[in-house]
């Protein structure tokens, strides 16, 4: 049984509407007992990402910066996540004003010290919104649930 954990600083309508597609392309794929998440980063703690196979992250990029309740919630479960979920698959999104990736960048420095495993190329999504920005994290959720469910991750 599959459980995957969204983590996800939403600000606005349409951030919030980005992680209302990751957590419907997690829905969409078939697999029996799914259990799926969504926590903002004040909400999730150590004990959620124990909890999970699989996490999804999602940020703004805010001063060229990962936003600041997404790096609080990695400094928390941090040590408490440590040694304990190494290997954990994980994908994140990053909505950028300018182009994304000193957000993108800083995420990376982080999981890569917690050892977790990157499923995809960090989806990093710039300029106005637009629809095709919901298709690509509501593909970012199918990925993370169909690999977890086909035992890839």
């Amino acid at each position: 049984m599959p459980n995957i954990l969204t983590v996800a600083n939403c600000p606005s309508e349409n951030t919030a509407r980005l992680l209302d597609a990751v957590t419907h392309g997690v829905l969409q794929v078939e697999c029996d007992d799914l259990v799926c998440w969504k926590r903002t980063p004040l909400e999730a703690s150590a004990e959620d990402v124990l909890w999970a196979d699989g996490i999804i992250l999602g940020t703004t990029e805010n001063f060229g910066y990962m936003s600041g309740l997404i790096k609080d919630f990695l400094e928390r479960i941090y040590y408490p996540c440590l040694e304990q979920t190494q290997g954990l698959p994980f994908g994140f999104y990053v909505k950028g004003g300018l182009d994304g990736q000193g957000a993108k960048t800083s995420v990376e420095r982080i999981v890569t010290g917690l050892r977790w495993k990157e499923i995809c190329s960090p989806v990093v999504l710039t300029g106005d919104f637009c629809a095709d920005f919901e298709r690509q994290c509501e593909e970012l959720g199918q990925r993370m649930a169909a690999g977890l469910d086909a035992g890839i991750y």
